[in-house]
């Protein structure tokens, strides 16, 4: 079952990294829409669609990443408490009661939403360049997919903490700097003790 946990998480985290770089495209893209107004007194029509488009899709396909990660805001203050088991316990119900249903609602809604988009070719209201809209109305059902796949992994993740009343490591590409200062400070508190204790035996 880990396997599974492990092969969705990767699987997932390559859509995240890859859409990762759409924030690149798009600070590119308005950075020459502020030179080009306020420089050049030239506005562009695309910067307003390419900004939501881009910061949309980038949105939308980094959520399965974020759920492997854990990373979701989250009111957890009275779930920390808890034991692991229990924990594991009451987000196995959730996820079958809410996530689940309320993903594939995404996938079966964001499926009719994009034929219908695709079928008259929708362009953007928003400019006069009319800007191609229907291409990116599949990333709804993407990101849909993505998720509900992931969720397969949660799910597993839950059924392992519930057996071992822990939860088991998850695949780790990024760390809050408050984490990695505890740990650093802590690191350096051993190898200093460490230090005392050696200059103590060579006395």
């Amino acid at each position: 079952m880990i396997n599974v946990v492990n092969f969705i998480d990767r699987f997932t985290a390559w859509f995240g990294r890859a859409f990762a770089w759409l924030i690149l495209l798009m600070a590119f893209g308005m950075g020459y829409e502020v030179l080009s107004r306020y420089l050049f007194n030239a506005p562009t029509a695309w910067a307003y669609d390419m900004s939501y488009i881009l910061y949309g899709s980038l949105f939308m396909m980094g959520g399965a990443y974020t759920l492997a990660r854990n990373a979701h805001v989250r009111g957890d203050f009275l779930y920390r408490l808890w034991k692991p088991r229990t924990q594991g316990i009451v987000e196995l119900v959730l996820y079958f009661i809410f996530f689940f249903p309320g993903i594939l609602a995404l996938v079966i809604s964001g499926t009719k939403y994009a034929a219908r988009s695709i079928g008259y070719m929708e362009v953007s209201v928003f400019s006069p360049a009319g800007v191609p809209v229907f291409q990116f109305k599949g990333i709804i059902v993407a990101a849909g997919l993505l998720l509900f796949i992931q969720g397969i992994a949660q799910v597993c993740r839950c059924i392992l903490c519930i057996r071992h009343n822990e939860w088991p490591p998850s695949i780790s590409d990024v760390e809050e700097l408050e984490d990695k200062l505890i740990r650093e400070a802590a690191e350096e508190g051993i190898d200093k003790a460490k230090t005392i204790a050696k200059g103590r035996d060579d006395a």
